[in-house]
């Protein structure tokens, strides 16, 4: 399971990875108190008490979808070196030169097995399977096993990233579906349930309440998540929340967690969000992303004060991409986003939610605070250009695990205003978050290596070793920031 290392003046997330690639729940007995009959005097007397919640039939609702939701395991090989294989005992003795052995040395790989195990629900009869892209990644060998222990092997039709939903599909008919739920519905404090395959343990239901909705995370501001109180462990995700009729309103997805277990936060994805991801994974294998192209801040009461804002509420735009749909809808540093085609935006996190689950060509209208007062413009928002990421497959892959830095390069009004040339830190997870670097970062180089291009980033990444010093620059400081990514 991956695990985000906790400090305490900061969120620590823990995405659900099921073993060595993805999963998360916690089973949980529900036990039942029947009291004695009341005489019928006072039965006729008895009046609710005020207060008094009735929870939903969670057993029934368990009895009538459950078959409809799966366990999944999966299976791949990944690459290691000599320094990372804790496996072998005599390594560190003989160095992999003992007889029988494998050849060890700072520039020898070799390829491991991984499994893991995760969960999913069946959403079309013919197979169509939802589940976290987490579960599935790397992974050669898709196994799906339903409740009346029947296997397949599923095919993975799509898998997106940045909201974490993946879409697989095994070869059957006739299967038991989920029904799908209204999350604009969902209220904070209503019941819900999950089921999934907490550390393997299929078929386990556990049950909560809304504890917030709209929620944005550190390093995953593109989905408005589903805060919930469920006991959610490796091995859930993927799996589906269900309100109190029974319906699927969110897939699990992440806990908040310093041990890896859960403790008492858990987060879901809308279901009409991952239903946005399946029509696009279906209708053509892959998942665009809109783009305003512009950074946005927090802001605070100071801001508000300074703004002449009556709330501190609002996206602050920092900078606007040159050419962009921001560029050309007439954005400019200093206007402040209060609203999107009517939904109101409350943070920074909130304008990152509504753009990049908008599609690409769609236009939007603005309701912006410039100069103390509102203004309204249009913007026709462009396509995320992912080629601008230390992310997705292959060899760049490999240097987005290493680091966890989103980067793209300055636009040329960007190298103006910064007074330097490098790359603008997109996204900061893993190593590069720990060690402090932030979104709005530039990294100038590293290893005292330029970084012009993010090719530049991953080149100076091969020949690094299990340390490479940053030089970042943070509005007008520069530091060397030293990042772990052994």
């Amino acid at each position: 399971m991956k695990t985000s290392n906790f400090h305490p003046t900061r969120l620590a997330l823990a995405l659900l990875a099921a073993g060595a690639i993805g999963g998360a729940g916690i089973s949980a007995a529900v036990e039942s108190a029947h009291a004695q009959s009341a005489p019928p005097a006072i039965q006729q007397q008895a009046q609710p008490a005020v207060g008094t919640v009735t929870p939903p039939n969670f057993a029934q609702i368990t009895r009538e979808y459950g078959p409809a939701v799966v366990n999944i395991s999966v299976s791949g090989l990944r690459k290691v070196s000599a320094d990372d294989d804790d496996d072998n005992p005599l390594a560190q003795f003989f160095g992999g030169q003992f007889p029988g052995m494998m050849p060890y040395g700072p520039n020898v790989t070799r390829e491991v097995p991984i499994r893991g195990e995760g969960s999913g629900f069946i959403i079309s009869p013919d197979g169509v399977i939802l589940t976290n892209a987490h579960v599935v990644k790397d992974a050669k060998e898709v196994v799906v096993k339903l409740t009346d222990r029947r296997e397949y092997h599923a095919k993975v039709l799509g898998a997106d990233p940045q909201t974490d939903v993946a879409v697989i599909k095994i070869d059957a008919k006739n299967l038991p579906v989920v029904q799908i739920g209204d999350v604009g519905a969902l209220s904070v404090g209503d019941w819900v349930l999950a089921i999934g395959s907490p550390y393997g343990l299929e078929n386990t239901a556990t049950a909560g309440i809304v504890s917030a909705k709209g929620r944005s995370l550190p390093d995953d501001t593109s989905v408005p998540f589903i805060q919930t109180d469920v006991a959610v462990n490796p091995g859930n995700s993927g799996g589906p929340l269900f309100n109190d009729r029974g319906q699927v309103v969110g897939i699990n997805s992440q806990i908040y967690t310093r041990t890896g277990g859960f403790q008492g936060l858990s987060f879901s994805i809308p279901i009409d969000v991952a239903y946005k991801i399946k029509d696009q994974i279906l209708a053509h294998g892959k998942v665009e992303h809109a783009k305003l192209g512009v950074m946005a801040q927090e802001v605070n009461q100071d801001l508000a004060d300074s703004f002449k804002l009556d709330t501190p509420t609002g996206a602050l735009i920092a900078n606007v991409e040159k050419g962009s749909a921001a560029d050309k809808a007439g954005l400019k540093p200093g206007d402040i986003i209060r609203d999107i085609d009517g939904r109101a935006i409350i943070s920074s996190g909130d304008l990152a939610s509504v753009i990049n689950l908008a599609s690409p060509g769609q236009k939007v209208k603005l309701d912006v605070w410039r100069d103390g007062k509102h203004e309204t413009l249009t913007a026709t928002l462009g396509t995320l250009d992912k080629s601008t990421s230390v992310a997705s497959n292959g060899d760049q892959g490999a240097s987005h695990g290493k680091l966890g830095l989103a980067l793209r390069p300055l636009t040329p009004d960007e190298r103006e205003q910064a007074d330097t040339d490098g790359l603008l830190v997109q996204q900061a997870s893993g190593p590069a978050a720990k060690a402090g670097i932030q979104r709005g970062d530039v990294i100038l180089a590293v290893n005292g290596v330029p970084a012009h291009s993010v090719q530049q980033v991953r080149d100076a990444l091969k020949k690094a070793g299990k340390t490479v010093a940053l030089l970042v620059q943070r509005g007008d400081d520069k530091i060397f920031v030293p990042v772990q990514v052994g």
